[in-house]
This record gives C-alpha cells, structure tokens and sequence, in this order.
C-alpha cells in the first residue's frame, strides 16, 4: 500500500487521528534504561507497543537519533514498527530541504535506508526541493507549510504576489494542491497553535492529510485544531503528540503512562470528529 492508503486504514482500524512522536532524550529516560548501549531503541519500542492500536502514524525525529550516534537503532525501531506493527505508517521528520542530486541522496536516506513510508522536507527552495522525494511513488512527502513555532510568522506570514493579500503559507499550500501533487503523495505541516490558518489550509487543499504538532507540551487546542482540519469524513489529520506522551511515567512503568495519556488524547480529538 502507499503512504496515503496505510494512513487512511489507519485512521480507520485504530478510530484514531493520533500520531505519536518519538523525540527521545536519554537524560528523560527511566534510570533503569540508563547504562544501556540500546537505551534509545528499547525506549522507544516500548512506547511504540503500548501505544500502537491508539495511533495512525508514528513520527520519530531524526535529530535526537542522529545527535546521539543512534542512526543504527532509528534503523532498528522502524523495522520494529514494520514487523510488529504493520500498516502504521512511519514518517521521519527530518525536514529536509534541498535540490537536485543532494535531494536525492536525502530521499535514498529516507525511503531506502530508514525505509520510512513518509519524510518531512522543506519546500523553501521550491519544487526542485519536492521531486525527487516524488520519485518513490508509494511513499509520501510531507511539506512545511504553517509551522507551530511563534517565529513562523516571520517569513510564512509574509504577503507574495503582483496583487497582495495571499500569504507565503498559502502559496505554499496552493502549489502542493495545484502543481506539485501531481502523483497523490503529498501531504502538509500546519500547527495547531494557529488553528484559523489550519482552516485556511483545508479550505486551500481539500482533502490532502494535515500533519499537525503543536498539541499537548506545546499547547495546541485539540477542539479548535479538529474543528479546523478535519474533513468531511471526520479524518485528514495526524495530530502529533511527542512528549506528553513520552514522558508521561518516570519509572519502569513508563510505557503504561504513555499508553493512558495517549489513549486519553486520541479520546479527546475523537470528541471533536
């Protein structure tokens, strides 16, 4: 299946618009994981198997394997999600943002060696940035659109055109929706923490699935985000939440504290459907 079919079974199987983060930090880590080689990996697979049939999509952040010399058990955790978990989808959010032969080497990265079924890639430079994701066409791509973090506005607030008036968030989502989505694969970030510009996003892009953080530790509200982005079917959303869940619990039962808060978070978007 692609991307898109795995998340729309997904929504479906689990009745969840929950996307879980995987943003590990060791220094959060219960003691117990401390002195281990593997400590990121046995972390986040636990967090993984208690919360999978509550989630749509699982999103591990690269940067926190990456800065820890852990690319080798990223690896691992998405082979794990694979095989005990198939038909949840892994997006890795690396945020790529690049052209030409150095994009392609991202999206070997991505597709070929993590073997993730989605990556997030910045559209800054335009769709040179976006193709050769394009290439596996059962993957998908997930563009930075209207980001949750208050210096978003600096630039993506910004008005573009001859005429005035259309924001660069919005060119954005136009081009996604009216140029570049040429194959079906591509999807959209939008924060929850603006949920008026989640409206115009959907409004913009129809039915295209929305990637939005920006909920629990960042304080996103989860009415106003599904009252926003939902479509008419009462899905097109991934409404992540990374730490609230991850860190949850503080001792060896931590994964059973992640499994309650995101069992209550998925609840609580499904209030609003």
């Amino acid at each position: 299946m692609t991307f898109i079919q795995q998340l729309a079974a997904a929504w479906q199987k689990n009745n969840s618009l929950l996307c879980v983060g995987l943003d590990p930090d060791p220094a959060k880590f219960p003691v117990h994981l401390h002195n281990r080689d593997d400590a990121i990996f046995a972390f986040c697979a636990d967090i993984v198997d208690a919360t999978a049939d509550l989630a749509c999509a699982f999103k591990p952040q690269i940067a926190y394997f990456a800065a820890r010399r852990a690319e080798d058990q990223l690896e691992a955790l998405i082979a794990h999600i694979h095989e005990k978990h198939p038909g949840i989808p892994v997006i890795l959010d690396a945020k790529r943002g690049d052209i030409g032969s150095t994009a392609e080497q991202y999206a070997i990265e991505a597709f070929e060696r993590y073997k993730a079924d989605a990556v997030t890639v910045n559209p800054y430079m335009g769709h040179d940035s976006v193709d050769p994701y394009l290439a596996y066409p059962d993957k998908g791509v997930i563009l930075l659109c209207r980001t949750s973090n208050p210096g978003g506005s600096d630039l993506q607030f910004l008005e573009v055109g001859n005429s005035g008036g259309e924001k660069l968030y919005e060119r954005v989502a136009r081009l996604a929706a009216e140029k570049w989505n040429t194959t079906g694969q591509i999807s959209l970030v939008v924060g929850a923490t603006f949920p008026a510009e989640i409206a115009r996003v959907r409004a913009i892009v129809g039915d295209m699935p929305l990637l939005v953080p920006g909920i629990g530790a960042q304080g996103g509200d989860i009415a106003a985000t599904v009252e926003a982005g939902r479509t008419k079917n009462a899905t097109g959303l991934m409404i992540n939440s990374s730490r609230a869940i991850l860190y949850a619990g503080k001792d060896e039962n931590f994964a059973a504290a992640a499994r309650q808060v995101a069992q209550e978070t998925r609840d609580a978007i499904n209030l609003y459907r």
